[in-house]
């Protein structure tokens, strides 16, 4: 296999490529498989919504998409680079063009908010180099993201000192501090109550329709998944409002992956979710369904 293989090389251009791509991938821990044959793609603005029981292979889907696990067969490219082989090293530039937030937001705990959020810009290429034009770089995204998640007065804070939404929004303030052009969600709402969930969902649908951003998110919630299917952001009144139901079904911005054991045993859109007569399928296809 060719470390340096790309949709590129193959005649297509990185930016009708897609974001991630999956080719036959399975990895396995003791022989038991946590990816098996897996195969999907997502492109910019497009959502895929992640489900399955515990231990079907979710979060190994996300850590695999960037590298921090690497398959034992099957391709993976980020940004139309085959990244399966590549050195750590090598990584890093693709790794600075996704946002990630981990479960239950993943903060360090002696870290201030400013510096948790911060964290990610020290690993951009070439920020790190530009003397003390840096910090004040930092600093001036730090704060912009903490107003996107209305966390704006809470930078000399530490983790221990907020709420757990809070910490969540701050999760996914550190994710975006980078303005990326996909952004992993691991159970972005676990935990939570029905109202700061959506609020959550809401930030999230916000990110991806105001810089058209990839997102994967792994849930437990259907209603996650429902709501990142049929609400957009609106610019205008600054909302997120009900989409307006005239899109093209053909090109469905949001699918659904239902894994089990591995697999992916199920793609498509929320109709198709919905309308599965697969009894394991139907299990996320309802309100409070996990």
């Amino acid at each position: 296999m060719n470390p340096e293989h790309s949709y590129a090389s193959g005649g297509v251009a990185e930016g009708d490529a897609p974001v991630v791509a999956f080719e036959d991938v399975s990895l396995h821990f003791d022989d038991v498989p946590a990816l098996d044959h897996l195969s999907f793609s997502i492109k910019s603005g497009e959502t895929c919504v992640v489900v399955g029981e515990a231990g079907s292979g979710k979060t190994m889907l996300l850590k695999t998409a960037v590298g921090l696990v690497r398959p034992d067969s099957g391709r993976v490219y980020l940004f139309a680079r085959e990244i399966t082989k590549l050195k750590e090293s090598a990584l890093a530039e693709a790794r600075s063009r996704v946002g990630i937030l981990f479960q239950e937001g993943g903060l360090f705990d002696s870290l201030t908010i400013e510096e948790n959020v911060g964290y990610p810009l020290l690993n951009v290429p070439g920020l790190s180099r530009n003397g003390g034009d840096s910090s004040q770089h930092i600093a001036e995204c730090v704060l912009k993201s903490l107003r996107f998640v209305e966390l704006e007065k809470t930078l000399d804070k530490f983790p221990s000192e907020l709420s757990g939404g809070m910490r969540r929004r701050v999760g996914i303030a550190r994710a975006v501090v980078t303005e990326p052009e996909l952004v992993l969600y691991d159970s972005p709402t676990a935990g939570l109550d029905p109202i700061t969930a959506n609020r959550i969902i809401h930030l999230i649908i916000q990110e991806r329709d105001v810089r058209n951003t990839a997102t994967i998110m792994v849930t437990h919630r259907y209603q996650d998944g429902h709501l990142m299917a049929n609400f957009r952001y609106n610019p205008s009144s600054g909302r997120v409002e009900p989409s307006d139901g005239h899109h093209d079904e053909s090109h469905v911005s949001t699918k659904f992956l239902v894994m089990r054991a591995g697999k992916l045993v199920f793609e498509g859109s929320e109709a198709e979710l919905c309308a599965s007569a697969d009894p394991y399928v139907q299990k996320f296809a309802r309100p409070g369904s996990s």
